[in-house]
């Protein structure tokens, strides 16, 4: 398939391409700065732009069978562009009739909320992550109320592990309860490919961590 990847430079998004690539895809990677991709393959295109530049994202998505999404913004001031950069995502997707989106969010998001465990539900997210994930809420709902073939992957606390494909997902990882449940870029960017071939979970928003 013929897959464009936003926020392609950040951990997972790196893990997204170079996977994408393992799996014979063609990829167009969406970065703020190409530097930090540190990627060169002859199916790569990678393509500098900001994701709240409507028209810089419009043509990133032209000619795609399917939108990846490993967007995450650090600033911890309130800020909605998350929620602004999927806007436009969405819109030019719409316009251009390209259905398929898979996008990263957070476990603690929507019905998911309390599933991050202790550190996070009681100290990290009240003070340091509250107006991410307030911008995480909006991105989620924005796409669950868009007319496309979306899957929302909801991961625990990320790390640098190695791929292993082996992880819960859906019911079984919101049922195992841990303090401080994990999970891998690389096997984040594993089930995220894994969906997308199998056109699987769409419109649903599974978890997943180990």
């Amino acid at each position: 398939m013929n897959l464009v990847v936003f926020g392609a430079s950040g951990g997972t998004g790196r893990e997204l391409v170079k996977q994408a690539l393992g799996h014979a895809h063609t990829v167009r990677a969406f970065v703020r700065n190409p530097d930090k991709l540190k990627v060169i393959h002859h199916r790569l295109e990678v393509v500098q732009g900001d994701v709240t530049d409507r028209k810089a994202v419009a043509e990133a998505i032209r000619g795609q069978d399917a939108v990846l999404s490993a967007l995450g913004v650090n600033d911890r001031k309130p800020n909605t562009v998350l929620s602004d950069g999927v806007r436009n995502i969405l819109a030019s997707m719409k316009k251009q009739k390209v259905r398929r989106l898979i996008f990263v969010s957070s476990l603690g998001v929507g019905d998911s909320k309390g599933q991050l465990g202790p550190l996070y539900n009681w100290i990290l997210l009240p003070s340091l992550l509250k107006n991410i994930f307030a911008d995480k809420e909006k991105a989620e709902e924005l796409i669950r109320e868009a007319s496309l073939d979306w899957t929302i992957v909801r991961p625990g606390s990320l790390n640098n592990g190695r791929l292993t494909a082996k992880y819960r997902t859906g019911a079984e990882a919101a049922a195992k309860k841990k303090l401080l449940p994990r999970i891998s870029r690389a096997d984040v960017a594993d089930f995220m490919l894994h969906v997308l071939e199998r056109n699987e979970q769409i419109g649903q928003t599974p978890a997943i961590r180990y």
